[in-house]
């Protein structure tokens, strides 16, 4: 993969900049990952720079870490240890700005890392961290959580520019639902790209979707397997659901081929740093998406819309729905949007409770 140029990266800074400045909908998948919005309207009239949003967002951090710590003191772990998950997300969201490989952005990452384990350390749950090895001997980094008594087993394919980190809330809510978490860093995205030097490409991510599948089945035979994932991870949780071991999968907002979507023009430079994206020969293409027409769809899939999705048009996702050839059903929010922010909370319990056969597919599209 070509390296973009300097130039061309501190551009793409600074649209992101602009875009976090102006647009509070950018700041929506951010707060439904953990960000107090007391915290976001403190630091947004600070982030007209790049230096300005590494240290309002560091010096947020070390807030939240002091705030841990006294917690510690006082013996109250369980707030302990949400409050070090929030220090780790403030330090993701450093390492997350600059998309293209570099010393600072390791070292941010780094920090996130370190106190998510700090959170861990705390927890009532077991925490295992994991390196799987592709076929091309790439390594890619996870953690898995796993409840007293687990049910199940359900895999969070993470978002194509997030971290295992990032999405702390979704174990969080699989983990009092009993059941294991699996979160892996796929190939391009966070630990796997920047401590083990591993970019996207689409031989990599099938590899690494079996991977993880078949880790889990190892380790846990007796339970059942699923599938979670948003945006283009739910595209890979479609590719995922056509393996054997996978029971049932869940895939929001799934992303369709990239030349079908109306992706922010900063966005798509963003994912060019950490993944293969272009697609100049069309036989011979590593785009990190799957090949829709080749899914031999097995498992039953629930599918989550919203119908004022910006990114992924009405169509264009009838289309994609259209050809899931397995057991399938759709839940749509007409007030939502891509990725369905505000619901995901709704969506993780409805996804828990079909899991466990509370109700059946059709009664999810209430």
């Amino acid at each position: 993969m070509e390296k973009l140029d300097s130039a061309v990266i501190l551009k793409t800074i600074h649209r992101t900049l602009k875009t976090a400045r102006l647009f509070d909908v950018f700041w929506e998948r951010w707060l439904v990952h953990g960000l107090d919005e007391n915290d976001l309207q403190k630091a947004r009239s600070h982030i007209h720079s790049l230096e300005g949003w590494y240290m309002t967002w560091a010096d947020l951090a070390e807030i939240k870490e002091q705030k841990g710590r006294e917690l510690e003191a006082l013996n109250n772990m369980r707030e302990a240890e949400k409050t070090y998950r929030q220090t780790a997300l403030y330090y993701n969201l450093n390492y997350w700005i600059d998309p293209s490989y570099s010393k600072a952005k390791k070292e941010w990452y780094q920090k996130s890392v370190h106190f998510m384990k700090k959170a861990d350390s705390l927890s009532d749950s077991k925490t295992i961290y994991k390196k799987l090895s592709l076929n091309d001997q790439s390594l890619c980094s996870g953690r898995i959580r796993v409840p007293k008594n687990p049910q199940g087993v359900i895999i969070i394919v993470n978002p194509i520019d997030s971290t295992k980190e990032e999405l702390y809330l979704y174990e969080m809510d699989f983990l009092q639902k009993g059941f294991i978490t699996m979160s892996f860093d796929g190939p391009g995205q966070g630990e796997t790209f920047v401590v083990n030097g591993v970019t996207g490409t689409r031989v990599r991510w099938e590899s690494f979707i079996h991977q993880v599948i078949e880790y889990a089945n190892k380790s846990y035979p007796d339970l059942p397997i699923h599938l979670f994932g948003t945006s283009l991870a739910a595209s890979w949780v479609l590719y995922g659901s056509s393996h054997k071991y996978v029971e049932k999968a869940v895939a929001v907002s799934p992303a369709v081929e990239l030349d079908r979507m109306n992706m922010p023009g900063y966005f798509m430079k963003r994912m060019e740093c950490s993944c293969i994206v272009d697609d100049k020969d069309e036989e011979e293409t590593e785009r990190s998406i799957p090949k829709f027409t080749e899914i031999k769809y097995r498992a039953p899939v629930l599918v989550f819309y919203g119908s004022q999705d910006m990114m992924i048009t009405k169509n264009e996702f009838s289309r994609l729905y259209k050809n899931i050839s397995s057991e399938k059903s759709l839940v749509e929010y007409e007030e939502e949007g891509h990725v369905c922010n505000r619901k995901l909370k709704e969506i993780r319990d409805t996804a828990c409770s079909w899991f466990t056969g509370e109700f059946n597919m059709k009664e999810a599209q209430s």
